[in-house]
């Protein structure tokens, strides 16, 4: 009946199949790995409410008022000193804009960036909500193939060759869907290969903070060696995700423009929410909490892998998560995850295909399992009614 009203770009932006899927499984008897949720254990509930008293006391009625659209000065700071503290970048305050979830982030830079037919670069596969982000601002997306150690180099000289992309979107630290990190040397071959490319790179992080081990971290792609690097970041994985707090980091013409498209979008995010995580971090030791966050996650995937190791045919591989919140299994060739996933939800245990993180291919043999938000026996259970799945398809 409204058909005629919509727009075509919204016609042809299909709706989250992650959102689809987590209606089915709002079913208590379902064991979930379909979201990417952080687990409610590691939010810091106590001190959070310590920091809502102490701000309401302290700022007043200024926690309940319009603010300014680049976000709360005290947080900015705490973002730069901090990148400045783990990566030495040179950046001040002017180089970031808060925004509403690192989501928010890339569709701020869609609706600056992206005209239609652009050609934007992407992993394969690559994060999904990325792809609906850009989808709508009509992007035309070209694929990069991932191997485990990071980009495919060749594969990668050869989209920038033929297809001259504008914009590329990588998510080097466990990476999502696939939770793989690329190594030290594939970044340096990776900025080999771009850096006298014409066009914007776009390093999406939210899970960084999440390696398992104390093994170095490895920088950015050309860290402090182009103008034209965005960075997106997010305290939803470390802090909270309910309050919807992401950032960007660039030079300043790019924040400018991200500054606008947000006027027109919120005017600004969630201010008692910005003065709430500004406080919570300037008065708690932020990595003695991440130590915690890494601390579980690594039992969790440890358990997942374990159980997959013990109940997996041995013809379904997987990766071997390092950090982060995903492992990314690969079934037979011929076999289908949404064939899969139809058998699977019958036994009460639901996964995310692999089909919405590619842009082209369907009823592809790889699926996304979260391990985040499900304690070490509901892992083990819900790995076992998947292999019996997988026994049937």
């Amino acid at each position: 009946m409204f058909e005629k009203y919509f727009s075509e770009r919204i016609k042809n932006t299909p709706s989250s199949f992650i959102r689809e899927i987590l209606k089915v499984t709002q079913n208590p008897e379902i064991i979930s790995f379909a979201g990417g949720l952080p687990n409610p254990i590691s939010f810091p509930q106590e001190e959070l409410k310590i920091s809502m008293n102490r701000i309401a006391d302290k700022f007043g009625a200024k926690i309940y008022q319009y603010s300014t659209t680049q976000g709360l000065e005290s947080l900015r700071e705490f973002i730069v000193q901090r990148y400045k503290k783990l990566w030495n970048m040179d950046i001040t305050v002017d180089n970031v804009i808060i925004t509403t979830g690192s989501q928010q982030a890339l569709d701020l830079i869609g609706k600056a960036f992206i005209n239609k037919n652009d050609k934007i670069m992407v992993e394969k596969p690559s994060y999904l909500g990325l792809l609906q982000a850009f989808q709508l601002y009509e992007a035309d997306f070209v694929q990069t193939k991932l191997n485990d150690d990071g980009l495919d180099i060749e594969n990668l000289k050869h989209t920038l060759k033929t297809h001259k992309p504008k914009l590329a979107y990588l998510i080097p630290n466990f990476q999502n869907p696939t939770g793989l990190t690329y190594t030290k040397e594939n970044r340096e071959a990776v900025f080999e290969a771009i850096k006298d490319e014409d066009m914007l790179l776009i390093q999406d992080d939210p899970y960084g903070e999440l390696r398992f081990s104390d093994e170095e971290r490895i920088p950015y792609i050309g860290l402090n060696q182009t103008e034209k690097n965005i960075y997106l970041g997010s305290f939803s994985k470390i802090v909270t995700p309910g309050m919807r707090l992401g950032y960007i980091i660039a030079n300043k013409e790019i924040i400018r423009m991200a500054e606008t498209a947000k006027q027109a979008s919120d005017l600004h995010s969630n201010i008692f929410g910005q003065y709430l995580i500004a406080d919570y971090l300037q008065n708690n030791d932020l990595d003695k909490h991440i130590e915690k966050i890494k601390k579980l996650y690594k039992t969790q995937s440890s358990a997942m892998v374990n159980a997959m190791e013990k109940y997996f045919p041995k013809t379904v591989k997987f990766t071997r998560p390092k950090g982060g919140m995903f492992t990314w299994v690969t079934l037979e060739e011929g076999k289908s995850s949404v064939d899969l996933f139809n058998i699977a939800i019958k036994k009460n245990v639901a996964f995310v295909p692999g089909d919405p993180f590619y842009v082209k291919e369907r009823n592809v043999n790889t699926l996304r399992l979260n391990y985040t938000n499900a304690d070490e026996k509901t892992i083990e259970e819900g790995i076992k009614r998947l292999a019996e799945a997988l026994n049937e398809i």
